[in-house]
């Protein structure tokens, strides 16, 4: 049955919940003499909330156990034979689930499937209804209650803020939660990993080398993050050189020179820059401007690889320079126009006053700009995969083939390795190094941003 009935039904039941409570608490501030304490419109939402709340306990509860029952039902109607065996078994209930959902199975049916099956099917027909039928019925009883509940003196209105609150938090909670769960994650299974290797070894090691040999057969092979980390850096530095000045021009010129009109269809079209999908830039760096570079090192006389830091580097660049270019832009108008006119009444020309006023003013912003560009080129992957050239060596021409921590990560957990392996492992560690530089310059860009704002409070 589709899922699309259980919301029609609740919204069928909101809306009525909530016209009913509207339409009582009008009769009823017509029958008193006094006023009521909060709205006709509050009214409405508390008797929806009552009638919500209830509704949609049912349906979690039947999400929760419905699976839980499918099995059991399965698992009845398998042999024994097959039932002893675990592959078996679970390829047997995958099948009977198919066939029961309507997708059939490769293959001629046995007799146990099609019973399984057709039992499954029943009880999905009746649970979707008996879940229906009393969330209906529950909802419709909440919204009763609340709604005899109507009266001059209730507060609707405060008690649908506190709802609204509790929601708030719960989201809330549910987000900080998770990120703590991720780092948890990531963080126990890095541990993990120190427990093979030592953490000087990863942290001052020269040479990537991991090998594909098993738990605890030794040789597992060298972990040094400097070579990846020093890739990271340089592609970041020259993608940089790159969004900076470009990004931080075009916002000087889109705030402070450009007319309203190609204002109004500038900053969108540089904008669409930032929502091209990442495999697009990757594959512009790897079939054009990659070979484009290398073309221009053979006429000049320098060995560039179409494969390189300086590749990747370019191209990550200009990924980035709407982000540099948008928040640079906000931050320069945020600046008073007392500043501007200030200057202009000295005598100042509009470049002076730019160069001397409004770009000092928003130095802090802007810097916590970069901060927040060079976490995003920091952590981006799939340029990096198709055009920095996967050469974990630790170079220092960015016209080499290099590799970055996001590219080995990617790396690492691909293919048939042993996720209990060092060589699985190593990639939790380097997720946790990426994740603590990542988080050091974030609280230094929301550092200077904050003190930015306090500025002009």
């Amino acid at each position: 049955m589709s899922s699309f009935i259980p919301v029609a039904v609740v919204l069928i039941l909101l809306g009525i919940a909530y016209q009913w409570g509207v339409s009582t608490s009008r009769k009823v501030a017509t029958a008193s003499s006094g006023p009521m304490h909060s709205r006709f419109g509050y009214h409405g939402l508390l008797v929806a909330l009552w009638c919500l709340i209830p509704a949609a306990v049912t349906f979690i509860i039947y999400l929760v156990f419905e699976p839980i029952i499918s099995d059991a039902i399965l698992q009845s109607y398998l042999p024994p034979e097959i039932a002893a065996d675990t592959g078996e078994s679970a390829n047997a209930l995958s099948r009977m689930a198919n066939i029961a959902s309507g997708f059939g199975a490769v293959g001629e049916l046995t007799g146990y499937e099609k019973a399984g099956a057709a039992a499954l099917e029943r009880f999905h027909a009746i649970a979707w209804f008996a879940a229906i039928t009393i969330a209906a019925a529950l909802g419709a009883a909440g919204a009763a209650v609340a709604r005899k509940k109507i009266s001059p003196g209730l507060r609707a209105r405060n008690r649908v803020e506190l709802a609204i609150r509790v929601v708030l938090i719960t989201c809330s909670a549910i987000a900080v939660l998770t990120t703590v769960g991720i780092v948890l994650s990531v963080l126990s299974e890095a541990l993990r990993f120190f427990s093979y290797v030592n953490p000087m070894d990863f942290l001052f090691g020269t040479t990537w080398n991991p090998r594909f040999s098993s738990t605890g057969t030794g040789g597992q092979g060298d972990f040094g993050l400097l070579p990846l980390l020093w890739g990271t850096i340089m592609i970041t530095i020259i993608a940089m050189m790159v969004a900076v000045p470009v990004g931080l021009m075009s916002a000087i010129y889109l705030s402070e020179y450009a007319g309203p009109k190609f204002r109004f269809f500038a900053k969108p079209a540089l904008e669409i820059l930032a929502g091209i999908p990442t495999i697009v830039y990757g594959i512009f760096a790897i079939f054009t401007v990659g070979p484009l570079f290398a073309s221009v090192g053979d006429a000049i006389g320098i060995n560039i690889m179409a494969t390189s830091a300086f590749t990747a580097g370019v191209v990550m660049g200009i990924m980035i320079i709407p982000f540099v270019s948008s928040l640079s832009d906000d931050i320069i108008s945020q600046v008073p126009k007392a500043m501007r006119d200030g200057s202009y009444g000295l005598g100042a020309t509009q470049s002076e006053t730019i160069r001397k006023v409004l770009l000092p003013a928003a130095l802090p912003g802007i810097v916590g700009a970069f901060l927040l560009a060079i976490s995003r080129a920091i952590g981006e992957t799939m340029i990096v995969v198709l055009a920095a050239g996967n050469s974990p060596v630790l170079t220092g021409n960015p016209f080499e083939a290099v590799s970055t921590v996001t590219v080995t990560i990617v790396n690492q957990l691909t293919g048939d390795t042993d996720f209990a392996s060092p060589q699985s492992l190593v990639a939790f560690a380097l997720g946790l190094t990426l994740f603590i530089i990542t988080l050091i310059l974030n609280v230094m860009a929301i550092y200077i941003v904050r003190k930015y704002r306090e500025q002009y409070e």
